[in-house]
């Protein structure tokens, strides 16, 4: 008796976990199921509600060369209207010459983003030309690279005159047409630099955060007016842009550590698909877009713990070539080649270099 009265409440705990298991599967079911109509809905949602391009005004500050060139051209094949400015003037018909011989509607501007009265009659002769500008895209931008030491006030403005001012100039140059018509798109290339301060980019950092300060501020102002605004957070990417970097310090070994990590594969990534990724958050009104996955971890980590982040980055300072060789004076990455900034290791980016009009 006992024996079978053992038997029989194995026999019903059995019975009782099977049906638990099927409960359980059957909730695990229903939730996997939720959340793919979820993720279902909201793909078709931002498919139905992303901004078309096509015949669309975009000006594209920096727009000559690297990053700034590689959007022109992905927003070319959408059918936009291209307006390009920059301070080079022969920078500017290259690429004048490369879109347009591909069919691209495209108009360029010699203008220099830092000097308020010269943005003003840029964007003044582009309406009078093309018409009000649909979307803003500022994306000119200024690097030095080299300790803390070696750097002086000029530094620091050249940065905060580029990155922040420039922004500013062309944001309200731009903004009461748009909002006169009710709508609007403006894209601030900001930096992980905005995010993370980072050693031996110090004037380079501090005015990327400025950016991302003034960039998220405009979103939750303009909102109202249906003008959406979009921060992008770049990591490293290949563009070629290092060439053009202004060194200090110990130079070569400056901009070959530069040089080496802008090309490598694990901390980089290519201008198109950092491009890409940039346009689609814009497209999709995104408040804010990070690339490359050292970039989203530090960002990541910083939030949890700033203190940490800093710590790493001191111990990582500790590795960077120390002060000394051309001390406070200037150079530009071209003028600091060596074998090893010209190795394989670098090869990826000196061919961006080539294909982005960096060379």
């Amino acid at each position: 008796m006992l024996l079978f009265a053992a038997v029989e409440v194995k026999r019903q705990q059995n019975q009782f976990s099977a049906t638990m298991n099927a409960n359980d599967k059957s909730k695990l079911w229903w939730l996997a199921a939720g959340a793919g109509a979820i993720f279902a809905a909201r793909t078709v949602y931002r498919n139905l509600t992303a901004y078309d391009f096509s015949g669309k005004t975009v000006l594209i500050t920096g727009g000559s060369r690297g990053l700034g060139l590689v959007m022109a051209r992905q927003l070319a094949k959408e059918g936009a209207r291209l307006v390009l400015c920059a301070r080079d003037e022969f920078e500017l018909e290259d690429a004048r010459m490369e879109l347009a011989g591909k069919g691209a509607d495209v108009l360029v501007q010699k203008c220099d983003v830092t000097v308020e009265q010269q943005v003003n009659d840029m964007i003044t002769n582009v309406q009078n030309e093309y018409g009000p500008i649909d979307v803003l895209i500022n994306n000119a931008g200024i690097i030095s690279a080299g300790p803390i030491a070696e750097m002086t006030v000029q530094e620091f403005e050249e940065a905060m005159n580029t990155h922040f001012w420039g922004p500013v100039y062309t944001t309200l140059a731009v903004l009461p047409s748009m909002k006169a018509r009710g709508e609007g798109r403006i894209l601030n290339i900001a930096s992980i630099g905005g995010k993370i301060s980072v050693p031996h980019l110090v004037p380079y950092s501090a005015s990327k955060f400025a950016l991302v300060g003034l960039s998220e501020g405009l979103r939750a102002e303009l909102m109202k007016y249906n003008i959406t605004v979009t921060t992008a957070n770049p990591g490293l990417m290949r563009t070629g842009s290092p060439r053009h970097a202004i060194v200090k310090g110990q130079h070569k070994q400056e901009y070959a550590l530069f040089k080496i990590l802008d090309s490598s594969l694990l901390t980089s990534k290519s201008a198109e698909a950092t491009a890409k990724k940039i346009l689609d958050a814009l497209r999709h009104g995104d408040a804010e877009i990070t690339t490359t996955l050292p970039a989203k971890m530090g960002a990541r980590l910083h939030g949890v713990s700033p203190s940490l982040m800093t710590s790493i980055f001191g111990l990582v300072n500790k590795l960077l070539p120390g002060e000394g060789g051309i001390g406070k004076a200037r150079a530009k990455g071209y003028e600091s080649e060596s074998e090893l900034s010209m190795s394989s290791l670098t090869e990826k980016t000196q061919q961006a270099a080539i294909r982005n009009n960096e060379v």
